[in-house]
C-alpha cells in the first residue's frame, strides 16, 4: 500500500509524536508498504508562538496540494492539526479522498494553561477538524473514552511501543549524585506540570532530562535540580537507566511514551492516576499511581526493576504498526 503521512511535528523536534511517527514509518517500510512523509522540511516556516523550537509551515496549501496529487497514495493519514494537517484535510475534502487522523496531544488542556479559552471552544474546533476522518486513532482506551465524551466519532485505539534494543538497563550513566535519583524526561514546559515534582521536598537528587520553552524559568526556580538539556539515542537511554524512579507529573498527555522507555530501562514510574499513566502503568508492579505524587514516588522506590523490563518487552513497535496499517483506509477504486 502507498501511504502518505502528514505531520507538522518532525525533526529536529524531540517529542513522543516525532518518535512515534519515525518508528511507524520505519516499520511500515519493513512490512513492504511504500511510505511518504509530508513534514515542515522543504517548506517556509516560522517559529510557533511561545514554542520557538517548533517550526510551522507558512501558507503550505498550494505545495501540499501539488505533492498529494503527485503522490496519488492509496491511504492518507493526517497526524497533526497544524498548517500542514489543515492543508491536507482541505485537499482530501476537495478531492473526495478518504483519510484517517490521529490525536496525539491534549491541546485543549494545553491551551487552557496558556490562554484563557474555555475547554468547550477548543474541543469544538478539534472535533470539527477530525469529524470527516474515517477513523481517529488515539493511543489509549481512556483517551478514546475522553474524546467520545466530547462528541468525537469513529475513535480507535492505536497503541505505542518501545525500542528495547536502545532502552535497556545495561549502560547507566555514572552519576555522582545523592541517592535516590528521581528523574523526569521530556519537554520542559509548564503544561507538563513539572512544578508538582520539583517543588517536593524529597531525599536524594532530582534530574530533568530535556529542553523546552520554560527551561530557564525552572532553572532559576530550582537551582538544586540538575537540568541536563536535550539528550539523544544511547546517551538519553543511559540517563534514564541511571534513575531509581522515573517521575511523570503530567496530567495532559495522551500516552507518555517515556513511561515505556523508563520501564524498558528497569526504572519504575511514579505518576498521577490520569489518562496515559493509568493506561500504561501496572499499578504496584511497574509503577505507582497516586493523587499524592510524593506517596507514588516513595512506593515506586520499593518496586522490582525486572517486572518493569518484562512488561516493556511486550510492547513492540512492530505490533503497534500492524494495528496502524489495519486502520488505514484505502482509496483504491
Amino acid at each position: 500500500m502507498k501511504i502518505v503521512i502528514i505531520s507538522d511535528a518532525w525533526e529536529p523536534q524531540v517529542n513522543g509524536v516525532v518518535r512515534t511517527l519515525k518508528q511507524t514509518r520505519d516499520h511500515l517500510i519493513k512490512m513492504g508498504h511504500e511510505v511518504s512523509m509530508l513534514t515542515p522540511e522543504g517548506y517556509r516556516t516560522l517559529p510557533c508562538p511561545s514554542y520557538p523550537s517548533i517550526r510551522l509551515a507558512i501558507l503550505p496549501g498550494r505545495k501540499v496540494s501539488k505533492e498529494l496529487s503527485a503522490l496519488n497514495a492509496d491511504a492518507v493519514h493526517i497526524a497533526t492539526e497544524g498548517p500542514l494537517g489543515m492543508a491536507a484535510r482541505r485537499w482530501c475534502l476537495r478531492n473526495k479522498v478518504k483519510f484517517t487522523t490521529s490525536y496525539h496531544t491534549q491541546f485543549p488542556e494545553y491551551l487552557r494553561l496558556r490562554l484563557p479559552l474555555p475547554l468547550s471552544w477548543s474541543y469544538a474546533w478539534f472535533r470539527r477538524f477530525h469529524a470527516k476522518a474515517e477513523r481517529i486513532l488515539v493511543p489509549t482506551a481512556s483517551q478514546q473514552q475522553r474524546l467520545e465524551s466530547h462528541g468525537f466519532k469513529n475513535v480507535c485505539v492505536w497503541g505505542r511501543g518501545v525500542d528495547t534494543h536502545l532502552f535497556t538497563p545495561e549502560h547507566p550513566q555514572r552519576l555522582k549524585l545523592a541517592k535516590p535519583i528521581l528523574l523526569n524526561m521530556g519537554r520542559v514546559a509548564v503544561e507538563k506540570n513539572i512544578d508538582a515534582f520539583l517543588s517536593l521536598e524529597l531525599p536524594g537528587s532530582k534530574v530533568v532530562v530535556g529542553d523546552g520553552p520554560d527551561i530557564e524559568l525552572f532553572q532559576k526556580r530550582y537551582p538544586d535540580v540538575l537540568f541536563t538539556g536535550a539528550k539523544f539515542g544511547k546517551d538519553l537511554a543511559s540517563w534514564v537507566a541511571a534513575a531509581d524512579v522515573f517521575v511523570f507529573p503530567s496530567k495532559t498527555d495522551t500516552f507518555g511514551l517515556v513511561l515505556l522507555e523508563a520501564m524498558a530501562c528497569g526504572v519504575p514510574v511514579a505518576a498521577y492516576p490520569v489518562t496515559g499513566p493509568k493506561d500504561v502503568i501496572n499499578d504496584g508492579i511497574t509503577g505507582c499511581l497516586n493523587d499524592n505524587l510524593e506517596i507514588a514516588i516513595n512506593k515506586a522506590l520499593t518496586l522490582d526493576s525486572k517486572a518493569c523490563i518484562n512488561y516493556a518487552q511486550y510492547n513492540s513497535w512492530q505490533a503497534c504498526t500492524e494495528v496502524f496499517a489495519q486502520h488505514m483506509h484505502s482509496n483504491d477504486p
